[in-house]
């Protein structure tokens, strides 16, 4: 029989998020986002394998306007996965633990994130002439 005088862990209910739960969660989002990305990747190569009307509906779903918005969400991702896999090797090394700290990386991860899939989208269609 439970012990109805145990205290309650805290709930999504009762806590209140910072900035580390935040992203920490979304860590784990993008790597699970990223696992769909490599499968979308292989349906991709495939259809190129084969033959040019598979390829071509390949190509068709990818620049309609969803297909692009899911693809700037795997960029985020992978940038986001890489920037806080670094903050993490700097926790492997014993430094960034303090909150002033925590705060700081983790608002650095964001911008950086953000920034570099921008900026990887703005050199991929300015190069192309697209966007």
């Amino acid at each position: 029989m439970p012990d109805d005088n145990r205290p309650l862990s805290p709930h999504l209910q009762v806590y209140r998020p910072q900035i580390t739960s935040i992203l920490s969660v979304t860590h784990r989002a993008t790597g699970v986002v990223l696992a769909f990305a490599a499968v979308l990747l292989a349906y991709w190569l495939a259809s190129a394998a084969y033959g040019p009307e598979a390829f071509a509906r390949a190509q068709a779903v990818m620049e309609s306007w969803f297909g692009r918005l899911v693809l700037f969400g795997f960029t985020f991702s992978l940038f986001y996965h890489m920037c806080n896999g670094i903050r993490h090797l700097g926790w492997d090394m014993l430094w960034g633990f303090e909150m002033s700290r925590l705060r700081i990386t983790g608002i650095l991860v964001v911008i950086a994130s953000l920034s570099l899939t921008v900026l990887s989208w703005l050199m991929a269609y300015g190069h192309v002439g697209k966007l």
